[in-house]
């Protein structure tokens, strides 16, 4: 999860850099943008393993209390900085009631935030966390990859099933507690 703080003045740099929705971009355009974009455009990411995801879901805590809670702890870290601005916005994957509602145990909660379905269509700063998030992605993706020796696919589906069978073969069962949401 990443947090991005996007001045009016850096926008003519970003457009340059094309940067939009993660999902409308190659990874490869996202591998090579995103090392010029960090330089320029303080943000905060919290990278949650695989392990630390299976470990922390549970009926008591969803996906969606998950993304919540990490959402807070960036957007708090950026607040902490100090960054002046004028709107927090927020991809919205939760009603606004309910986010807040996955954050009543929590301490410090931002909750001067605006909510927006598809954000990252529409603000630069949230299709900047948005690509900086895959970019971290990638970068994870390929470190576990190097680790287990051969090239995991993404997604879902056949191929994927068949490696996942490889891996149970070659590691045990267990070693997919630190590579899969056991969840899905």
């Amino acid at each position: 999860v990443t947090s991005a703080y996007v001045k009016k003045e850096n926008i003519p740099f970003l457009e340059e850099l094309g940067v939009k929705d993660s999902k409308k971009l190659t990874d490869e355009k996202i591998l090579e943008i995103v090392p010029k974009l960090i330089k320029v455009i303080p943000y905060s990411s919290v990278v949650l393993s695989n392990k630390e995801y299976n470990e922390k879901y549970s009926e008591d805590i969803n996906m969606n209390k998950l993304k919540a809670i990490l959402h807070n702890k960036v957007l708090g870290n950026m607040v902490k900085n100090g960054y002046e601005y004028d709107y927090i916005v927020v991809d919205e994957f939760a009603q606004k009631y309910v986010y807040f509602n996955y954050l009543k145990e929590s301490s410090n909660v931002v909750r001067d935030i605006t909510f927006l379905t598809k954000a990252e269509d529409q603000v630069l700063s949230v299709a900047c966390a948005s690509v900086i998030s895959r970019y971290l992605f990638l970068k994870e993706y390929d470190k576990l990859s190097n680790e287990l020796g051969f090239i995991l696919p993404k997604g879902a589906g056949p191929i994927v099933d068949e490696v996942g069978i490889k891996i149970v073969q070659k590691f045990g069962k267990e070693k997919l507690n630190e590579i899969a949401k056991l969840s899905f």
